[in-house]
C-alpha cells in the first residue's frame, strides 16, 4: 500500500517536472546565440551525474531537462539499482541523484552503499518530505543534499551545483528538524563537554559561526577576506577538534549552543 501511495505521488509530481523542462526549451530559443547544453563554462568539466529513479516519466524527464543545462552530464538513468550501482562504481560520477521513493528498493541502504563504496560521489536525495528521523538517517548514511519536490528550478541546479563544489545542503524547511534530531542524540550536557575540552582559535570560532549560517567555503573566503584552501583547513581542524564528521552536524553543533547560550534564566 505504501508502494503504491508513493507512486501515485511521484505520478503527480511529473507536470511539474514537464513544466520545469518546457520552460528551459522555451529559455533556449527566446535567447539568441546563447551556448548550446553541452557547453560548460570557462572550459570546466560538465558535473558528472548518474539518476535513480523507478519512475520512468520521473526518470527521462529530469534526464532531458538536466541535459539541456551547460555544465551538466547525465552519465546515465537507471531504475534498476544494481545496474545503477555498477555504473557508480565504474564512471564515479560527481553526484548521484537517489529518489526517496523507490517502491522496491532501499533509499536509505542504497545511499550507504554509494557512500561507502564510492564516497567521492556526492549524494543527493529527491523527494524527501521534511521528517526529523527520515532527515537525519539520511545525513548519517551519507546523504550530502536534498531535493524537495516542490523545488525550484533554480534550486534544483543550485544544490547540485554546491553539494558538487563539496557543500552540504539543506532545504529550511529540513534545517531546523536536522539540528533537532542531533541536538536530541547528543544532549545538551555532551555539547557542553566537548566545548570545555576544546580549544579553538579565534579563525576556528568565526568559521564555527559561518557554517552555522550555512555558508559555502567560498562564500566563507569571500565573508573573512581568506583563501578558500585556508578555509578548507580551518574546517577541517573544527572537524577534528570536536569529534564532528560533516559541516551538517558542525552547524546543528553551533545552533544548539546558540539556543542555550540565548535561553533565559529561570
Amino acid at each position: 500500500m505504501d508502494g503504491e501511495r508513493a507512486h501515485v505521488a511521484r505520478v503527480r509530481a511529473a507536470p511539474y517536472i514537464l513544466a520545469m523542462s518546457t520552460r528551459v526549451k522555451r529559455r533556449r530559443t527566446s535567447a539568441a546565440g546563447a551556448p548550446g547544453p553541452d557547453s560548460s563554462a570557462a572550459g570546466k568539466a560538465p558535473i558528472a551525474l548518474v539518476l535513480i529513479d523507478d519512475n520512468r516519466l520521473l526518470r527521462e524527464g529530469l534526464a532531458a531537462m538536466i541535459h539541456t543545462q551547460p555544465g551538466f552530464k547525465v552519465l546515465a538513468a537507471f531504475a534498476d539499482v544494481d545496474e545503477a550501482l555498477t555504473k557508480v562504481r565504474e564512471a564515479k560520477p560527481d553526484v548521484v541523484l537517489i529518489d526517496f521513493g523507490l517502491a522496491d528498493h532501499d533509499s536509505l541502504g542504497l545511499t550507504a552503499t554509494v557512500h561507502a563504496e564510492v564516497p567521492a560521489a556526492r549524494v543527493i536525495v529527491m523527494g524527501l518530505m521534511p521528517v526529523q528521523e527520515d532527515v537525519a538517517d539520511y545525513v548519517r548514511a551519507g546523504a550530502s543534499g536534498f531535493i524537495m519536490k516542490d523545488a525550484t528550478f533554480e534550486g534544483f541546479f543550485e544544490t547540485i551545483r554546491a553539494v558538487a563544489a563539496g557543500a552540504e545542503v539543506l532545504p529550511p524547511a529540513l534545517t531546523t528538524t536536522l539540528f533537532s534530531q542531533i541536538v536530541l542524540n547528543a544532549g545538551p550536557a555532551t555539547t557542553a563537554k566537548v566545548l570545555e575540552s576544546v580549544r579553538l582559535t579565534p579563525r576556528e570560532g568565526e568559521v564555527i559561526s559561518l557554517l552555522g549560517e550555512g555558508l559555502s567555503n567560498k562564500e566563507m573566503a569571500r565573508r573573512m577576506g581568506i583563501a578558500v584552501h585556508t578555509i578548507k583547513s580551518h574546517v577541517h581542524n573544527v572537524l577534528e577538534k570536536l569529534a564532528l564528521h560533516s559541516r551538517l552536524e558542525v552547524a546543528a553543533f553551533t545552533h544548539s549552543r546558540s539556543r542555550r547560550e540565548t535561553r533565559p534564566s529561570l
